[in-house]
Parts: C-alpha cells; sequence; structure tokens
C-alpha cells in the first residue's frame, strides 16, 4: 500500500461547548489562512455560518476547512482537512457522516465539566470505526477546571466502551483554545499552559498520531460522496473523499447510486477547500476531500467509480430516529394574514408567503436531500406528514428554517418514536446527565421520579455541585427543560444522548396545569387581560388579534378555561368612583418555538408564521371540544 504524507483528515469531536469551533478558529488563524491584516478582523466561530448557528451559539452542520501546515523543521507544506462537527445529540447525523470522511479524531474534553453525554456518543462512534484518537484537554484556564480528575475520568470512559489496548494509548494536549495556546505538558488547574505560545503542539500531534491515508496505486477510483451542498451557479454541489485512484476535472466517471443502478456522468467542475473558500482545482487523489459540480441528483453515501471497473463504497448508515412530530399546512383562521392578522396592513409582508401543501412538500424533500437522520411519512392527510428526528432541537430547528423561508406551518405535538419486539411496544430511552448546586438536589429528583426516570449514578465534585445520570424515557423529557431550569432557577446544566429501547414505562402525566383558551375572536384588551391574570399566567400582549380555540394562557388549575379576552370595558357617562384607580398588567410570559411545543398537549398544536408563534387547539370549535371530553369519558 501506497501513502500520501502530504495529507491528514481529522475530525474534531466533543461535547456541545466544549470549543471545538473556537479550536478551528485558532487552528486556521495560527497556520496563516488568512492575510495579516485580515486576521484582525475576523469573527469569533467562523464555522458557524448558519443564522441559527450563530444566534443559538451552536453548530448544527458539519462543515470542513483546510490548513496549510509549514512544518517548523522546515520540511513540505503538508494540508490537514479538518471536519469541525456538532456537539448536540440531535445532530448526530452529522457526526457520523464526518467520521466516515477522516482517518482519526480529536476528542475535545472541557478541563472542568468533563466527558458528558455526547462526549460518549461520538468516542463510541470513533471507537466503532477503530479511529486513533486525540484526547485534548480544553479550557485549562477556568477557575474550577479539575485537570487529573477529568483525564481520569476519560480512560474511565475508554474502559466503560470496551477500548481495546491500542486504542487506550492516545496522546494527551493541554489547550486553551481562546488563547491559541497548546501544550503537551500538564499545566496547574485554572492556568494557561505557560511553556508554549501557540498551537504548535497540537499541530505536531496531529502530523505524528493522524496515520495518512493509505491506498493502492493499482486500484480503479472510487469516491464517497459524504455532504451536500448547494451554488448559484454550479447547482448542486457533492462533497466527497476520494479512497483511491484520482479525479480529475472534465473526467468521465460512473456514478452508483442508492438502489445499485449506475450511470455515467462528467465533472464539470472540480474544486478543492483552502481556509474557508472552496478553489477550482485540476486533480484531487486518494485522501483528499473535495467538491465536484455536474450531478444534479446525486445524493449522500453514493459513489462515484471507475467506468470500467465501478465497485461501490458502503452506505452511510446513522441510528434510528427516536422523535416525530406532524408538520402540515397552516390551517388556522389567520392564514396568510400576517402577523397582527390584519390583511390590509400586510399586504407587502404577505406577498411570498409560503401556505400550500404541495410547497411544504418539496421543502421537506429538499430537506431530505442533505440530512440523513430525518425522515418523512405520509399521514391519513393530504395537507400533514409524520417527520422522524433524533431530537426536539433537531426538528425544531427545522421548523424555523422554514418558518424565516416563509412558510406558514400547524406542528403537532412530538411523539416518541416506537417499536415493536415480540409483541411487546418498546419506547426509546434516554441517559441524562445533570449538574445542580446541592440545594436543588431533591427538586431535580422528583422532576425525575414523576417521568419514570431511574438514578443510575451520582458523585459529588466537592464544590458544591452534584452530578447525577438518569436513564429516562425519552417522551419524559418533553417539556423537561424549562421546568428543569424553573426548579434549579437557572442554574441547573443536563445533557442527554439516545440510551436505546426499553419496554414502555406506562402513562406519564408531566404538566399539571390546564390551558386559557379564548372562545371568540377579537383584539386582546387590556380591560379582559386585567380580570383574567389572576385565573393564571397570559402569553398574549394587548392588542393581538386571537380566534376561537387559540390559548392565551396557562390556567392555574388544571383543566381547560374557556375565556373571553376581547372583552371591552363598557363607557356610560355615569362618573366612577374608581375611575382614577388602575391595575398594572403583568407583563405576558412570551413562548419561543421550542417551549411552545414543550408547552403542548396532546389536543394542541402549533401554529407557526414568519411573525408570531401561536399555540392553539386541534378542534377549535368549544362545543365540539366537549362533546369529544364526555365521549373520552363515558367511553
Amino acid at each position: 500500500m501506497a501513502t500520501r504524507h502530504d495529507i491528514r483528515n481529522v475530525a474534531i469531536v466533543a461535547h456541545v461547548d466544549h470549543g471545538k469551533t473556537t479550536l478551528v478558529d485558532a487552528m486556521l488563524k495560527q497556520a496563516g489562512a488568512f492575510a495579516a491584516h485580515a486576521a484582525e478582523s475576523l469573527d469569533d466561530r467562523m464555522m458557524d455560518s448558519n443564522d441559527l448557528e450563530r444566534e443559538k451559539g451552536i453548530t448544527i452542520l458539519a462543515k470542513n476547512t483546510a490548513v496549510k501546515y509549514h512544518p517548523k523543521d522546515g520540511g513540505d507544506v503538508i494540508t490537514i482537512n479538518i471536519i469541525d462537527t456538532p456537539g448536540h445529540a440531535d445532530f448526530g447525523g452529522e457526526v457520523e457522516r464526518g467520521l466516515s470522511m477522516v482517518d482519526a479524531v480529536v476528542l475535545l474534553v472541557d478541563a472542568s465539566e468533563g466527558p458528558l453525554p455526547q462526549t460518549r456518543f461520538v468516542l463510541r462512534k470513533a471507537l466503532q470505526q477503530r479511529l486513533p484518537v486525540i484526547l485534548c484537554i480544553n479550557k485549562t484556564d477556568r477557575p474550577d477546571s479539575r485537570i487529573d480528575e477529568v483525564v481520569n475520568e476519560t480512560y474511565d470512559l475508554f474502559l466503560d466502551l470496551d477500548a481495546d489496548e491500542d486504542q487506550i494509548e492516545f496522546p494527551i494536549v493541554y489547550a486553551c483554545a481562546r488563547d491559541g495556546v497548546a501544550s503537551l505538558t500538564k499545566p496547574e488547574d485554572g492556568t494557561v499552559p505557560a511553556d508554549s505560545d501557540s498551537l504548535e503542539p497540537f499541530f505536531s500531534t496531529i502530523l505524528s498520531h493522524v496515520p495518512a491515508p493509505e491506498y493502492d496505486e493499482s486500484a480503479p477510483l472510487q469516491a464517497h460522496v459524504t455532504n451536500l451542498d448547494a451554488d448559484n451557479f454550479l447547482g448542486r454541489i457533492a462533497l466527497l473523499r476520494v479512497e483511491q485512484g484520482e479525479l480529475r476535472k472534465g473526467q468521465t466517471v460512473t456514478w452508483i447510486k442508492r438502489d445499485g443502478t449506475m450511470s455515467n456522468v462528467r465533472i464539470t467542475e472540480l474544486l478543492m477547500t483552502e481556509a474557508l473558500t472552496r478553489k477550482p482545482a485540476e486533480m484531487a487523489g486518494p485522501g483528499d476531500i473535495c467538491a465536484v459540480a455536474g450531478i444534479s441528483d446525486i445524493m449522500i453515501g453514493e459513489t462515484l467509480a471507475d467506468t470500467e471497473n465501478p465497485i461501490p463504497l458502503p452506505l452511510i448508515t446513522v441510528d434510528e430516529p427516536a422523535i416525530s412530530m406532524t408538520i402540515g399546512t397552516n390551517t388556522s383562521p389567520l392564514v396568510g394574514r400576517g402577523g397582527t392578522g390584519k390583511g390590509a396592513d400586510n399586504k407587502a409582508a404577505v406577498k411570498d408567503r409560503k401556505v400550500t401543501a404541495r410547497q411544504v412538500k418539496d421543502r421537506l424533500d429538499r430537506e431530505l436531500i442533505g440530512n440523513v437522520s430525518l425522515r418523512v411519512l405520509d399521514t391519513e392527510r393530504p395537507d400533514a406528514w409524520e417527520v422522524q428526528g433524533r431530537g426536539e432541537l433537531a426538528l425544531a430547528i427545522l421548523v424555523e428554517q422554514m418558518r424565516r423561508e416563509g412558510f406558514e406551518l400547524t406542528i403537532g405535538k412530538p411523539q416518541v418514536v416506537t417499536k415493536q419486539v415480540d409483541g411487546k411496544t418498546y419506547e426509546p430511552v434516554e441517559r441524562m446527565t445533570i449538574d445542580v448546586p446541592e440545594e436543588h438536589m431533591g427538586a431535580v429528583t422528583q422532576l425525575m421520579g414523576v417521568r419514570k426516570g431511574r438514578m443510575d449514578n451520582m458523585s459529588n465534585h466537592g464544590s458544591g455541585w452534584v452530578r447525577m445520570e438518569f436513564v429516562v424515557p425519552s417522551r419524559g423529557l418533553i417539556g423537561f427543560r424549562t421546568e428543569f431550569l424553573t426548579q434549579t432557577r437557572g442554574t441547573g446544566i443536563g445533557h442527554s444522548i439516545h440510551e436505546g429501547h426499553e419496554p414502555w414505562f406506562g402513562a406519564l402525566q408531566t404538566r399539571n396545569n390546564g390551558s386559557l383558551v379564548a372562545d371568540r375572536s377579537g383584539a386582546v384588551t387590556a380591560f379582559a387581560m386585567t380580570n383574567l391574570q389572576e385565573r393564571g399566567v397570559l402569553f398574549t400582549d394587548p392588542g393581538t388579534e386571537v380566534y376561537e380555540g387559540m390559548i392565551v394562557g396557562e390556567n392555574s388549575r388544571s383543566d381547560d378555561m374557556d375565556v373571553n379576552i376581547t372583552k371591552e370595558k363598557k363607557l356610560t357617562n355615569m362618573r366612577s368612583s374608581s375611575a382614577d384607580s388602575f391595575e398594572a398588567i403583568v407583563p405576558p410570559r412570551k413562548l419561543s418555538l421550542e417551549q411552545s411545543l414543550e408547552f403542548c398537549r396532546d389536543d394542541e398544536c402549533v401554529e407557526v408564521t414568519p411573525e408570531a408563534v401561536r399555540i392553539r387547539k386541534v378542534n377549535l370549535d368549544a362545543r365540539e371540544r366537549a362533546r369529544a371530553a364526555s365521549r373520552a369519558k363515558h367511553g
């Protein structure tokens, strides 16, 4: 087997917010990817190019970049291809796709938080693919860092995941990615490594421990499609890794599709990544990560092969989805009428609104092309589809993207995807890791008890914080986060990851309070709000247009209550003794899209438009709802 020594392919994997994107930023700057005058004006988190990624502070899509590294000993320039992967379990499909492109991984672990659920998930995937691991302990300058303990916890994690002797002999780099400093010598807790002023030790560790791509010189062309992109001029772009042979611009290759059929296509454009841009190239060799244009319907997991000897590569497989929700067209009385519902004032704003079933279906089909962990299934209704994904956040991100594109949607309450094993129903379960101050331990245990969670592990770091691990059904975590933050006064940190399937846990009652439901259409008045605010927590501002069946607040009791929130104060010519006494309106609680989905009960859904997110009853008519409740009660 021949070896290419001028290239290295590595993925950076970690739990959410442990510093992957910041480390990639520092690598790009120090490898001279940008001119000196431009480096001063660079943004932080350059790899998070998506608006939603910047707003939420998380990585959603796996992206690749390349740095040209000049060894200090004056050797040949080496190209390091870096895959920046998401840290959130809901985007696990992106991680699995990223790992199929590389020869090793850098496992990033926070020097204070240590290995968390997503660390376990990405490490398990890397070990299954027999990829070498470089451990990077990041954020060594945190005041609460505990470097020795975190290293020991990581060793325990490797043993727990049945790593063999070769895999557990990994190099350790200590870093402060924010300052762009790395060292092979362990610094004192809470300090930046003192014996280095750059990432040079990190680069040298990558060169010495990431295997160079190997290939068979006589083998025919094989290139694996691992990602998709789009360009206004070139159309669909396929990102692929060349496994064997050479790929050239203008070459005719055999495209092997997912169903096994083959057709010959021509590579009209070949691009190689350099820093954050793609530049035209003439040829890509074994181990190169490149982009090609000219194949309009190519999909992830397919193979480009030699025309005379086409050999397919294995398809990329990802874990099964655990959460589903129904996405359909907007069916509310305010459909297509803008944010306030007053059509005349919003004609300009609603011109490009997408409200038809065909537009929604086309958009979901487009999402399937680039998102390997998503499924779209037909339902009984022609204007609604069941969308299955890894978790609540992944589905909420899809809805948020569609909303920003001008779609109006009706979203059903998230449900779990069950499966039948030997005639019994099994449901997905999650491993939930929770860090809370000691005084909130009882409240969290009680919250988990209601959700049928069982405690697997508990450890006290001695700093006033407790770490607890629970195994809990996935449906128990729908709506959990808001209540968890309330009970822990905003101090709790919780992360969960898919743990498998277990027999059905039985009925769960997680939301105790009912809803305040508008009983007529109209505009919300301050007078009505003043009278209703003692009944519960309101969600709407004065002047907001509402309709019958729309949920305007949370009831303080367990049952639903129909209310008239459009009631106006009757004006008379008699002077009232209380005319000058004003009662303050409590500011309404504004729910985000994720919070609205969490709030929903089974008979409720969320109406999503570019301007507003409203919660409503599935059946808007109060009499119909009363009859349905009566039938359910009396069987």
